[in-house]
């Protein structure tokens, strides 16, 4: 065989091998950044319940998922009682709730706090009332004061706006300020959310009110209880008495991306997110 033809097929040869080894071999290292990232989690998650938590929850999965750009958060509302029942039943992987949990419910799910909230005591901002006694407001609530001028604001008809049946902030409500043997006046205007008695008061000058904390604005006045102000410091010292937990629960102990949303939400990041407007828990 010619010398020539010998170096041809040397070099076919070689480039054969060649070809084998990296059709056979180890895959190329990826691209810096698309290993060890953080960025392998993906799936959905289904948050319902509390419409005084969907606002921070809202706020939570924003981060979280811009964070993790594979994982989508659907937060939805419905009230405390719908949401624990929705992870209860497997409907959600998260229910929200803006109440403490009654026994029944705590046997059936796992229960994570993210934060402590308050619930401020509104009027319009016109209402010359600054502060209330607890026994005040229970009092207006229960339809035995129904005039202003009792407590020491202007003769007119003081206008009850209070939640639905079933919503954490009206639970938390009663149980604080009401009581477990009274119930709320029958004639009290019911709105379906939270952003709905704040509307309402805002627009009635002789309206009163209660809502969370984050949904605070310039559209309502806040009215003291017993003197002490709704803030975040003076629910953290418990000197503001109208305060209660916002919780997540889980049918089960939290796992996979679950888990990862909701370690997130206890994290030092997370905690910072909660603290503009609510209490962190650490």
């Amino acid at each position: 065989m010619k010398r020539s033809k010998i170096v041809v097929l040397v070099v076919l040869v070689l480039f054969a091998l060649a070809a084998v080894s990296g059709c056979g071999g180890e895959a190329p290292a990826p691209p810096a950044g698309d290993a060890g990232d953080g960025d392998e989690l993906q799936g959905s998650i289904t948050i319902a319940g509390s419409t005084s938590v969907q606002p921070l929850s809202e706020e939570l999965a924003a981060a979280f998922m811009a964070k993790h750009p594979k994982v989508t958060i659907n937060v939805q509302g419905g009230g405390s009682s719908q949401g624990i029942k929705a992870a209860i039943d497997g409907i959600a992987d998260i229910g929200a709730s803006s109440r403490e949990l009654k026994a029944e419910e705590a046997a059936q799910v796992q229960r994570i706090q993210i934060c402590s909230d308050g619930i401020a005591i509104v009027a319009h901002p016109k209402n010359e009332v600054t502060t209330l006694t607890v026994e005040q407001v229970r009092k207006i609530y229960a339809g035995e004061i129904t005039n202003w001028k009792e407590v020491g604001g202007a003769d007119r008809p003081i206008a009850v706006i209070t939640r639905e049946e079933g919503s954490g902030t009206r639970g938390a409500f009663e149980k604080i300020v009401v009581g477990k043997d009274a119930k709320i006046w029958d004639q009290a205007i019911v709105q379906p959310s939270t952003g709905g008695v704040r509307a309402a008061v805002a627009g009635n000058p002789d309206a009163i009110g209660y809502i969370s904390l984050g949904y605070l604005d310039d559209s309502v006045k806040v009215i003291a209880v017993d003197g002490v102000e709704p803030t975040m410091a003076n629910i953290q010292n418990g000197s503001y008495p109208v305060a209660r937990p916002f919780l997540y629960v889980t049918k089960e102990a939290p796992t996979g991306l679950v888990k990862e949303y909701i370690d997130f939400c206890l994290s030092d990041e997370g905690q910072e997110i909660v603290a503009r407007k609510y209490v962190p828990i650490k």
